[in-house]
């Protein structure tokens, strides 16, 4: 393999091109102690060597910290590790890595999410947000069948009206307008909306 390119990136990191493909990223004393430099060529067993040893090692440290930091999804994991420059097979390898040791568990982190939103965010809202996190529908229905109830989506709308702090009861057909009119637009079916509304009373 021939080293066709090796580009600074900021002032610590290089990024390496092999036979015109992008390889990896190293830092300068990496890359004299593989003694890599553009023109000159590059074995395959060193190049395996870097990988291996180098590379991936990096990316399963990132992969750890970056669940350290805050829990995630295995998408959005794979696109912070993408960002970070690693190449797709060891995007892989990382998150093959964490996934051994149960920490990146979607249908674990689904299933908070619903939990922690349940009380002031519809059904139909979470699932929204579930998929732009990159959750597949399947694991999102999944995990609504085992933890959601309709109580909890009436138990939402009571709180998003205690928020507004309209009170239906006493509330102007014009406050009932604007009321029903904002949670619709969270995401909640009508018949819901009207139910905890006209039996405000006994749930307040």
């Amino acid at each position: 393999m021939q080293v066709t390119a090796v580009e600074p990136l900021g002032k610590a990191k290089w990024k390496v091109e092999l036979d015109g493909q992008f390889a990896f990223v190293l830092y300068k004393g990496e890359l004299s102690r593989h003694g890599i430099s553009e023109g000159e060529e590059l074995s395959e067993e060193v190049c395996a060597r870097i990988k291996k040893d180098v590379v991936l090692r990096r990316a399963k440290l990132r992969a750890m910290h970056l669940l350290t930091d805050m829990a995630r999804t295995e998408s959005g994991l794979r696109e912070k590790l993408r960002q970070g420059m690693y190449a797709e097979d060891i995007v892989e390898q990382a998150i093959a890595y964490v996934k051994s040791f149960g920490y990146l568990d979607d249908y674990k982190y689904a299933e908070h999410f619903i939990n922690s939103r349940k009380s002031s965010k519809s059904e139909r809202e979470i699932r929204s947000l579930l998929k732009s996190k990159g959750i597949s529908r399947e694991v999102i229905d999944r995990v609504f069948a085992d933890v959601w109830t309709d109580e909890g989506e009436e138990e939402a709308i009571r709180a998003l009206i205690r928020k507004r702090h309209v009170d239906p009861r006493t509330a102007t057909e014009q406050e009932l307008r604007k009321l029903y009119g904002y949670l619709a637009r969270k995401g909640f079916h009508y018949e819901d909306i009207s139910h905890v509304i006209q039996n405000y009373e006994q749930n307040a």
